[in-house]
């Protein structure tokens, strides 16, 4: 007969609690600081030359063949620009690991998990290039299908506006960073920008430089 102050309890199992995997999100942090910043590059440098040419003339036609010509030469740079400096840290951060390897004379290192963290810079200028593409077709859609021409200006900038919110959103869902401080930081800085580009090219243009 069993013992009445024997007590049973069942312990629950570690196995049985679902561990959450681990995800390191710095290495989003390769392509996203490419994306966010062709994005951004590609919304504000187009719309603010697409309303800076529509300053000095009323022709919506010059506007979109210059924003679109803003697009493909836009696009091109910064792949380029992209491409040579983030395979110029490429090199860097592997003659330092080189280098390390050899001070430490530890063969057994990893050298997949280490290559895993290295930059990719054929990802970095893809991912530039596309997303300077995306972020320029923003104001050339709204400037497209408006007639008046004041109004035209003012659908560009509401759209750019609206563009800025999302890339600045996306960026933080994307990293894991706070939304608001995102959005208003994106916000603010491509105001700045298109009315820095904005104001240079009417005043070349009403100049007649």
């Amino acid at each position: 007969m069993a013992s009445l102050n024997d007590v049973h309890i069942s312990m629950p199992k570690e196995s049985q609690v679902p561990e959450k995997e681990y995800f390191d999100y710095s290495q989003r942090a390769q392509w996203l600081r490419a994306a966010v910043l062709g994005a951004t590059d590609g919304l504000v440098s187009v719309a603010s030359l697409m309303m800076g040419v529509g300053a000095v003339k009323n022709d919506v036609a010059v506007m979109i063949l210059t924003g679109f010509a803003g697009l493909v030469a836009g696009a091109c740079s910064m792949a380029i620009g992209e491409f040579v400096s983030v395979y110029s840290q490429l090199d860097i951060e592997v003659a330092q690991m080189k280098r390390d390897k050899r001070m430490s004379d530890n063969e057994k290192n990893d050298e997949e998990s280490e290559n895993e963290h290295l930059p990719n810079p054929f990802q970095a200028a893809f991912a530039s290039a596309l997303a300077f593409a995306l972020g320029a077709i923003v104001p050339l859609l709204a400037a497209a299908f408006i007639g008046d021409h004041k109004v035209r200006l003012i659908v560009v900038i509401a759209a750019v506006t609206f563009a800025l919110l999302v890339f600045g959103g996306v960026g933080a869902v994307l990293g894991k960073t706070p939304a608001l401080k995102s959005c208003v930081r994106l916000l603010i800085g491509g105001w700045i920008a298109m009315a820095i580009t904005f104001g240079l090219t009417k005043l070349i243009g009403s100049s007649g430089l």
